[in-house]
């Protein structure tokens, strides 16, 4: 069961990293399979998952991937209204920050720097979280699993 006050966006480089069962990143895909997190993408993510993934691994491994994106229960599509524009070293990276703020979720898992630019903002009230510290997050005492 998805714990409802935990709602991320995946960058997808997190993605894409973490689905093969070879990864040391698998956790992430697995812990996304058991419900353990709200994961909250847009049309546009999911494009772009499929497209990467596609690219990077193959375009089964993407159909698949995004096939049961769509079918789990604790994926939350969304669709931004607002475009906030505050990547500026990257523009492309501001969809995951529209869909994170139209989507209540205050958590970004990224690796990328560009988004350390979110640090310096009062509002949105959005986290940018590197892989590690996730995995600190799910495995803190106390959370439910």
């Amino acid at each position: 069961m998805s714990d409802p006050g935990l709602r991320v966006v995946l960058d997808t480089n997190v993605l894409l990293v973490s689905i093969s069962s070879r990864s040391k990143f698998h956790w992430i895909f697995r812990a996304l399979l058991e419900g353990r997190f709200v994961l909250v993408l847009s049309n546009e993510i999911l494009s772009e998952y499929e497209e990467i993934i596609g690219r990077k691994l193959s375009p089964t491994v993407a159909l698949d991937v995004v096939r049961t994106l769509l079918f789990l229960p604790n994926v939350e599509r969304i669709e931004p209204s607002f475009r906030w524009r505050l990547i500026p070293a990257d523009p492309d990276d501001d969809k995951f920050v529209d869909c994170a703020v139209a989507g209540n979720a205050p958590l970004l898992i990224t690796q990328d720097r560009h988004f350390e630019a979110l640090r310096e903002l009062d509002f949105p009230p959005l986290e940018p979280l590197s892989i590690e510290d996730f995995e600190n997050l799910l495995l803190a005492p106390g959370r439910s699993s």
